[in-house]
């Protein structure tokens, strides 16, 4: 295969689960505004900035912005196209790379994508904005739900589709981390919480639904809502396909596909590295995690990802350039060894 297409496949799964992450994140925190009582300006504030720092988006945004107020934060997070993590950038980022290898994809595939690219562009979807914000999201879920239902039903699984699942594993689990990193202020530096007020079970209820986990939460430990329980099934959960361990399983046993790597062993630093990291993460334990920090082991999963992501690229991507004098050079030394094992024999 080659890297431009990988890179192209890679990155439209990226961009399609982005736009998807974002919605639900903005979604929940609009609705979560319903439950709160007596929000003054600063209380807002301090309600909308975390989402903005979770996204790693801080200082692109207040470049843009004066204020972290809800309409700026909205703004900047769907439509803002000087903003390249937006909602409306992410889909039409996915849409061009999409473009690039359209031979790679089945027409069902490319008509969904094209078809939630010309909504997003469209005058139509600010009306929906306007009318109902959580109409306007739940078309982008479905949207890129739909996305990935048909590529898993209709595209070859072949080493174009273990790029196009190493790209969607990692970016899901990269965003796990920071939706789960949102409310990491209201926690102790080090340590569980040793109570919860009605108010922050509020808003880690409202973590997991950013996730999708509140059903699946509640079929685990009930409606008991603490960071602790949140925590360990976003991060530790083997069974929930957005957990974190989740995640990085399947970025590794994608990433194996590609190289031919068995279980256990590694033929470069992607396979290592994803490997490593799902064993510390089958190894670990909630109370490990808090008294580590959480919120310093979320910003070193996200620094391990985003290694393992670099890794892929090295791997795979970013072949070393070399000239036609090179080449010939090469070619002459294999010749010259060639003559050498003959003369040999």
């Amino acid at each position: 295969m080659l890297s431009r297409v990988a890179h192209s496949l890679y990155w439209m799964a990226r961009y399609i689960e982005r736009a998807e992450n974002i919605a639900r994140l903005v979604d929940v925190n609009l609705q979560l505004l319903l439950d709160l009582r007596n929000l003054d300006e600063k209380r807002l504030a301090a309600h909308w900035l975390p989402i903005v720092k979770s996204t790693g988006d801080e200082e692109a945004f207040f470049k843009l912005h004066p204020h972290a107020t809800g309409q700026a934060v909205t703004e900047f997070l769907v439509f803002q196209s000087e903003n390249p993590n937006s909602i409306v950038q992410s889909i039409c980022s996915a849409r061009e790379n999409a473009r690039m290898v359209r031979d790679q994809l089945t027409l069902e595939l490319w008509e969904e994508l094209n078809r939630l690219y010309l909504f997003i562009r469209s005058p139509q979807a600010r009306k929906v904005w306007q009318r109902s914000p959580s109409e306007f999201f739940q078309e982008i879920k479905a949207g890129s739900l739909h996305l990935n239902g048909i590529a898993n039903a209709t595209l070859i699984h072949n080493e174009g589709w273990w790029f196009v699942q190493s790209g969607q594993f990692l970016e899901r689990g990269d965003k796990t981390t920071r939706i789960l990193d949102v409310r990491h202020e209201t926690l102790p530096e080090r340590g569980a919480p040793k109570s919860v007020s009605q108010t922050e079970s509020l808003e880690w209820s409202a973590v997991l639904r950013s996730c999708s986990a509140w059903d699946a939460y509640k079929t685990i430990y009930g409606a008991e809502v603490n960071p602790r329980l949140v925590a360990e099934f976003l991060l530790l959960n083997d069974n929930f396909p957005r957990s974190l361990r989740f995640c990085v399983g399947e970025l590794n046993y994608a990433v194996r596909q590609i190289s031919g790597a068995a279980e256990g062993y590694f033929r470069n630093d992607t396979d290592k590295l994803a490997g490593r990291f799902l064993a510390e993460l089958q190894f670990s334990t909630i109370d490990e995690i808090f008294d580590y920090g959480l919120h310093q082991y979320l910003d070193d999963a996200q620094l391990k990802l985003n290694n393992i992501g670099v890794a892929l690229f090295n791997a795979y991507i970013f072949q070393p350039f070399q000239s036609p004098e090179g080449e010939h050079m090469v070619q002459q030394e294999e010749q010259q060894q060639q003559l050498k094992i003959i003369s040999n024999l």
